[in-house]
């Protein structure tokens, strides 16, 4: 993956910046790989201190003093965090002259934790720098997207993900992971595995060709308990996204309005799940509005 990163125009801004001496106080890395999101921030931040050899192997493993990163992984930013992270903000780096917070997932941060950071990303300390990774702006409020810098990662090409894949291993299924996911590596990387995606990739493909109303019910309660809420409705969006983009049966039978309007639904229904959303109530909703939306188009189409 860091062949691929080090690609990017984001990562060239960041290299930029250190280059040039003109470091911005915050960054926020929009990074839609959920899977791979946690790396690539350490990559970045390795990036941010023009590390390597020893030093870029302690910031991967998490033992510079001053590159902390937050959550302790596959957990949520808490209160007790983010208090953490703004009193040890206001003292000087400990190992050299910056000091780089790495915050994981912030856009599933509440709008409350979230308005904690706003004086300190206003006024930081001399040395004192934040860079904050999301899988998506829609959760982050405006407030704090106002003081940042945004790197964005767009999704990658096909045959990127393909050598990536090939990289890792040869796997047979490799080539079709690469075309199916969108520019996800992550995406490509779970179709390979298999598994729990699995399980979501099949939810999520019935769940899309839900388009009447009479099986909407029977659809929600039989994925509205799902274990992989964000997963599920991530690859939902992953196969709107598809099908607006490559002609097929199903995107005959919506109509690319409809789509659109699916993939403006999703990324609502993403933010509100963050928020502790009612999960069964939310897909409801979305389900009904997409029927909706088809009835209302193949009326006007005659």
């Amino acid at each position: 993956m860091e062949k691929l990163l080090k690609n990017t125009t984001a990562y060239k801004i960041l290299s930029g910046d250190r280059a040039a001496g003109k470091l911005s106080h915050a960054y926020m890395l929009h990074f839609q790989d959920s899977k791979n999101l946690r790396d690539a921030l350490k990559i970045f931040a390795a990036e941010f201190f023009g590390a390597d050899g020893n030093l870029r192997e302690r910031i991967m493993n998490g033992s510079f003093s001053d590159c902390m990163i937050y959550p302790t992984e596959e957990k949520k930013l808490t209160a007790d965090a983010v208090a953490e992270i703004l009193n040890d903000s206001a003292m000087r780096p400990t190992e050299g002259d910056k000091k780089l917070y790495v915050i994981c997932n912030f856009d599933a941060a509440s709008q409350l934790l979230q308005n904690k950071f706003l004086k300190t990303l206003e006024e930081p300390l001399e040395g004192i720098h934040f860079l904050l990774g999301v899988n998506s702006l829609a959760p982050v409020v405006d407030t704090v997207r106002s003081r940042v810098k945004l790197l964005e990662i767009p999704p990658f090409t096909q045959s990127e993900i393909f050598a990536a894949l090939e990289r890792m291993s040869g796997n047979l299924l490799n080539r079709d992971a690469a075309r199916s996911a969108n520019g996800d590596l992550g995406a490509a990387q779970n179709m390979v595995e298999g598994g729990w995606f699995a399980g979501v990739r099949a939810a999520a493909k019935d769940l899309c060709y839900t388009v009447d109303a009479c099986d909407v019910g029977l659809a929600v309660a039989k994925y509205g308990d799902i274990k992989y809420k964000k997963e599920l409705l991530s690859e939902m969006r992953r196969l709107y996204f598809s099908a607006l983009t490559e002609e097929s049966p199903f995107t005959r039978k919506l109509g690319k309005p409809v789509l659109v309007y699916a993939l403006e639904k999703l990324d609502k229904a993403c933010a509100d799940i963050t928020y502790n959303a009612n999960f069964q109530a939310l897909l409801y909703d979305f389900l009904l509005g997409v029927v909706g939306e088809k009835n209302k188009w193949q009326k006007l189409q005659g």
